[in-house]
């Protein structure tokens, strides 16, 4: 007798596939998408709707392959039409990832949070911006949380006033020219001082004199009315302006340098430089401290010996990835120590290049 597999019709089996999630009326209705493919409907990149749905059916678990009945989708939709209910939960459901797409997906966009950081703040004493290494680190020390429902500028003025609150660093002034009528110009004079703006240069040659100056970004808009007043009108250079020069690398170096200074700080950049130190240097050497006199295994890579329970957290730390990528272009390895200042100097780098101060 020969035996045959039979698939039940009420079911229809998908694998590699997106699934998007609404809940209505007590029940679950899931559709089958092409993987990456709903971001961009939401972002309308993609217009077409066949290039993002596998088949226009609606199911009640895509997994199982178990598709949604005709009066369920009555009594929660209103109808029974598959492609309008596809273009409800499409716009209106959960994208269900798996966990390592989830925590790409929140690393990237942590990341962007912390280059709008960046862009968008100073050191109050220098006047430069901070690395990026460092506004992640800051944003690790404030305990920060991606939220994937909120857009990425959205999240990145909340950390801006959270970090203002613990640690030197503010948002960078917005460089602006004000133009007036000459018999205004006084009175635009007058309306500076009150904002509080730093002026760099005037130019009070021809009809319409201007000035060029820096403001607090939150008074923007309250500029603009006001210069209605006076006939005059606004103009902004820089969303994020900077102090000239180059920032050098010897800033960020001392930053991390000072480890026996007391508890009262006077330096603000040393201070944060320490805080950084305590969370990647500090923690990593007192655990492999502890594990002197007890079963250990060598790092061929980094040439130190680690306690057996402490290995497989090694191999994942930076220090190792570092010391893995010399091995295998054959150079020696360095020191903890020795491996964080040329990480933190690269990333310096980096980024400096971006900008032009």
């Amino acid at each position: 007798m020969s035996r045959t597999l039979v698939q039940p019709v009420g079911q229809k089996r998908l694998t590699n596939v997106a699934v998007v999630r609404l809940r209505k009326h007590g029940q679950r209705f899931e559709i089958a998408c092409f993987p990456n493919k709903v971001l961009s409907w939401r972002s309308h990149v993609e217009k077409d709707l066949d290039e993002v749905l596998q088949s226009h059916t609606v199911y009640s678990n895509v997994s199982k392959g178990v598709l949604a009945k005709s009066k369920d989708l009555l009594r929660a939709f209103g109808t029974d039409d598959q492609t309008k209910i596809c273009l409800e939960i499409l716009d209106k459901g959960e994208l269900q990832v798996s966990g390592k797409e989830r925590e790409a997906q929140l690393s990237s966009q942590f990341h962007e949070i912390a280059t709008i950081v960046m862009d968008k703040t100073i050191n109050p004493e220098t006047r430069r911006p901070y690395t990026i290494t460092m506004i992640e680190r800051l944003m690790h020390e404030v305990h920060f949380a991606v939220d994937p429902n909120l857009t990425s500028k959205e999240q990145a003025l909340k950390v801006i006033k959270k970090l203002t609150e613990h640690f030197p660093i503010k948002r960078a002034p917005l460089r602006v020219r004000f133009t007036a009528p000459k018999s205004k110009f006084a009175s635009l004079t007058e309306k500076l001082e009150e904002w509080n703006a730093n002026v760099i240069s005037k130019d009070e040659s021809g009809s319409q004199p201007s000035v060029l100056c820096e403001i607090e970004p939150s008074i923007l808009h309250s500029c603009e009315e006001r210069l209605k007043d006076v006939q005059g009108r606004v103009e902004v250079l820089s969303v994020s302006a900077h102090a000239e020069g180059g920032s050098s690398v010897d800033q960020y170096e001392n930053a991390e340098e000072p480890q026996s200074v007391p508890a009262v700080h006077t330096d603000p950049v040393a201070w944060i430089g320490e805080a950084m130190q305590k969370q990647s240097i500090s923690s990593e050497t007192e655990n492999l401290g502890q594990g002197q006199g007890k079963q250990q295994r060598k790092c061929k890579e980094c040439d130190v010996l680690v306690e057996d329970k402490l290995y497989r957290e090694h191999c994942k730390s930076g220090w190792h990835k570092h010391n893995y990528t010399r091995h295998k272009n054959g150079l020696p390895p360095l020191s903890q120590e020795e491996c964080l200042v040329e990480m933190e100097l690269a990333d310096s780098k980096r980024d400096l290049k971006d900008y032009d101060f």
